[in-house]
């Protein structure tokens, strides 16, 4: 499994703009000859993947729609799983467009959401306090209170990024008191969902990915295999300094040393 920034691609700050990291697209077609499955999973929840995954092949990288996968994927899970009718959810259009398509009933901050019985932040920069007051009074009253993410950074071409999500649900918890339940990395309902579109067991997943928390968390938490790149977020003299729970069983340059290092052929 790939995670998309820092790893696939840089975006810019708007995530107006994609630029493939040199190599990767090299690396994934390598993987497909090799009939090696793959998947990609982003914490980014602003886009569904049929929007999405057009825009990485746009700039070389061989990503199918049906490869591309984000937090909404494991969140219309999740709340079909959960059994919640209703969700009031803090994200842009394309976060409620791409619920729609999966099946959950979506209510915006401004309408009535007295009935909603789960609450979904992501994505959301034009976020407001009327907003967050929405949200905190429907998990206030009973509903449950998921994310797309609650990890606070990102890799972008003009830097680290700051995740709206987790800013907006830092609000939240502490009016609440409690904490948000993620749909992305490094949830386990995240790795549950990748080893099942997979189709093999978590202890088999190679998670790569630039984040200690996103990617090298879960895949210790979860029994997978940690691979992390140095182009993005974290450098190769971070990586050496995470604790236990966070450090990668293999580190690497980039995605295009992968096949070599991971001996794949």
């Amino acid at each position: 499994m790939f995670d998309l920034d820092g790893t696939l691609i840089l975006s810019n700050r708007k995530l107006g703009s994609y630029d493939a990291i040199p190599g990767a697209a090299e690396a994934l077609r390598h993987l497909d000859d090799l009939g090696v499955p793959w998947i990609a999973l982003t914490n980014g929840s602003a886009y569904a993947s049929r929007v999405q995954a057009p825009r990485l092949r746009e700039v070389g990288l061989p990503v199918p729609d049906e490869k591309l996968f984000t937090p909404n994927s494991v969140a219309a899970k999740v709340i079909a799983d959960g059994g919640y009718e209703k969700v009031l959810v803090l994200g842009t259009d394309g976060v409620v467009d791409a619920l729609e398509e999966l099946g959950v009933t979506c209510v915006p901050p401004s309408g009535d959401h007295k009935d909603c019985d789960a609450v979904y932040i992501a994505w959301h920069p034009d976020c407001s306090m009327p907003h967050i007051h929405a949200a905190c009074e429907a998990v206030l009253d009973g509903a449950a209170f998921l994310t797309a993410s609650d990890v606070p950074f990102f890799a972008t071409k003009e830097g680290r990024s700051f995740g709206y999500s987790c800013a907006i649900n830092g609000a939240v918890s502490r009016v609440t008191g409690l904490e948000p339940q993620p749909t992305g990395k490094p949830s386990a309902h995240a790795l549950d969902f990748i080893a099942d579109q997979l189709g093999i067991a978590k202890e088999d997943v190679g998670v790569v990915g630039d984040d200690a928390t996103a990617e090298m968390q879960m895949a210790r938490e979860g029994g997978a295999i940690g691979i992390a790149v140095t182009s993005g977020s974290t450098s190769a003299e971070e990586w050496a300094q995470q604790p236990a729970n966070k450090t990668p069983h293999v580190v690497i340059e980039n995605i295009g040393e992968l096949a070599a290092r991971m001996g794949l052929g």
